[in-house]
């Protein structure tokens, strides 16, 4: 729509030809609109345009300064849609909906605002400024467009060139104070956000940066193409890797420490891609690591079990899940409630992500042979009484746990697979006996990360029963009256009614039964049935539970876990 909007302003004398072409070509690089550009640009003022086009179209023009904006009114449009076309909702008349947005051309978000809502939309013009004031305050992010405006229009051109960037600019541009604010904006932001992860992504026409809060992605901005480079290599200098090296993939590490002396430790990984290198920084906030046990999710039996199992004085206890899942927070919570003076604990990690007083541990390098194998092996030459094993991989490495495990010691480690029971058949699967393992596990976990509902704006939910019985809940609990609650967003959880992560457990001590089958080669499914009928809490059934302690929704556990509905007659023990 943008082109009629840019020829109306040229008809009506706002702006000339040539400055319409500018802010066009200007635009495309900078993935903005066209009346940001021109204002930016100073062909015109945000006052002039709004005028013009509140007469052009006879359309009402509002201050959202001095309006009082709805927090009800806010919710009935999702907060993706608001910064996805940047409108602000004002009010709710009857059936239609007040929209404030700077371009009234914009038919697309008018059409995606009824169908999403079902209202029909009036829409009301506002400055492009106002708009974002708003926006900015609701959902508390960093104006990176104050950053942007302090690059000029040919500051950064040096990265533009793909293959043929001298490095001694390059080197020059990661010093300028533009991109050093800019990177460290964004670090801020993640920060305060509580993101996990950020993502540097480029692609062909866009150059976007993603966060991962509460393990969802999260767009939160789409720097000018031309910056992507610099950025990159600024955050290579920071992690003091190579920037003249742009085709192998490199990690590396980077240890801030806020004004607030809030530390992070930022895992930092480089990948070439077809249209540029991208890179992903893992945010570890060493203020966030919770090693309560009691405080990580588990009900009552399987803390029970747990500690049970992690208190023998050998076996092996294994952590299960994918990545992002929270297994190394399980394993450091059961190393510190483990870590007294009259133990030697030894772990090896890649990488070893916080560091915790009386335990030593080794960072793992496969460049130098210094693996997870060789680790274990040394470590059983050092008098260990328990072992952490941040992974095992292979069937080296698995074969010397277990000789670790059955000549007394406890070894902990990890593995990737999708639950407790089928932890078993991977480890067959990698070429170890069967035998071996009934002799040296003492328990497996297998566990996920639900998101929590924000305490601020939690509310009850209307949830049909057919939802309910189709993820697992008892027909007799939903007759009886199943509570759900959800979170309407509010700027406490930046609109996205969830706050935090909580884990869910599925525990499977080994016992005598379970062993048996083993050894007579009994299926994933036939374990995980028996585990059931022996009282085993699925990862379905946790997360159930903590539905029904209000503190997740039906949609994060149908996002998280998998049915039970192969369990058939036991499937009823899930509430």
């Amino acid at each position: 729509m943008e082109p009629r909007l840019g020829e109306l302003l040229v008809r009506g004398g706002v702006v000339t030809r040539e400055q319409l072409n500018k802010a066009l070509e200007v635009e495309k690089h900078n993935s903005s609109n066209v009346i940001q550009e021109l204002v930016r640009l100073g062909f015109t003022t945000e006052d002039r345009l709004t005028e013009f086009l509140a007469s052009q179209f006879s359309i009402e023009r509002v201050s959202l300064e001095a309006a009082d904006l709805s927090e009800t009114v806010f919710n009935l449009v999702p907060a993706e849609l608001i910064q996805k076309h940047a409108i602000v909702p004002v009010k709710l008349l009857g059936s239609t909906l007040t929209v404030a947005m700077a371009d009234p051309t914009n038919l697309i978000a008018i059409n995606e605002v009824q169908f999403i809502t079902g209202y029909g939309v009036r829409a009301v013009l506002a400055s492009s400024s106002e708009i974002k004031k708003v926006l900015e305050k609701r959902y508390g992010s960093v104006s990176y467009d104050e950053v942007l405006k302090k690059f000029g229009e040919t500051e950064m051109e040096i990265v533009q060139a793909e293959e043929e960037i001298s490095l001694q600019d390059l080197e020059r541009a990661t010093q300028e104070a533009p991109v050093v604010t800019l990177v460290n904006a964004v670090l801020s932001d993640a920060a305060k956000r509580g993101a996990s992860d950020i993502h540097f992504e480029p692609y062909e026409r866009v150059f976007r940066i993603r966060f991962r809060v509460d393990g969802v992605l999260h767009e939160i901005m789409t720097p000018p193409q031309r910056l992507k480079n610099a950025m990159v290599s600024r955050i290579k200098v920071m992690a003091s890797l190579d920037i003249a090296e742009r085709r192998l993939a490199q990690d590396g590490r980077i240890k801030l420490k806020s004004a607030r002396g809030q530390e992070l430790d930022i895992r930092v990984s480089v990948l070439p891609t077809l249209f540029g290198e991208k890179v992903v920084m893992r945010l570890l906030d060493k203020s966030n690591l919770q090693l309560d046990m009691s405080k990580l999710g588990f009900d009552e039996q399987n803390l029970k079990d747990f500690k049970e199992a992690i208190y023998k004085p050998y076996g092996m206890i294994l952590i299960t899940g994918p990545t992002g899942s929270g297994k190394s927070t399980t394993l450091y919570s059961a190393l510190s409630d483990l870590n007294k003076p009259d133990v030697n604990i030894s772990t090896a990690e890649d990488p070893v992500e916080y560091s915790l007083m009386g335990i030593n541990q080794v960072q793992v390098r496969d460049e130098i042979g210094l693996n997870f194998a060789s680790c274990l092996r040394s470590f059983l030459r050092q008098d260990p009484d328990i072992i952490m094993v941040g992974e095992i991989r292979d069937l080296e490495t698995a074969q010397i746990a277990v000789k670790a495990a059955l000549t007394g010691h406890l070894v902990l480690s990890t593995l990737h697979t999708n639950d407790a029971p089928s932890t078993v058949d991977r480890l067959i699967n990698m070429g170890l006996e069967s035998f071996l393992l009934t002799s040296s596990i003492n328990l497996i976990v297998a566990q996920r990360l639900v998101r929590k509902i924000c305490t601020n704006c939690k509310a009850p939910a209307e949830v049909s029963p057919e939802a309910l019985l189709n993820i697992g809940v008892d027909a007799a609990e939903v007759a009886g009256g199943f509570a759900t609650f959800r979170g309407k967003g509010c700027p406490v959880c930046s609109q996205t009614g969830y706050k935090g992560r909580i884990a869910i457990y599925e525990v499977m001590p080994m016992h005598e039964a379970l062993k048996e089958m083993i050894l007579q080669d009994a299926s994933a499914a036939d374990l995980k049935r028996h585990a059931v009928n022996w009282g085993m809490s699925t990862l379905r059934m946790g997360a159930i539970k903590k539905v029904r302690e209000g503190l997740t929704t039906i949609e994060e556990t149908v996002r998280v876990t998998d049915s039970d509905r192969g369990l058939g007659s036991v499937f009823s023990l899930g509430t």
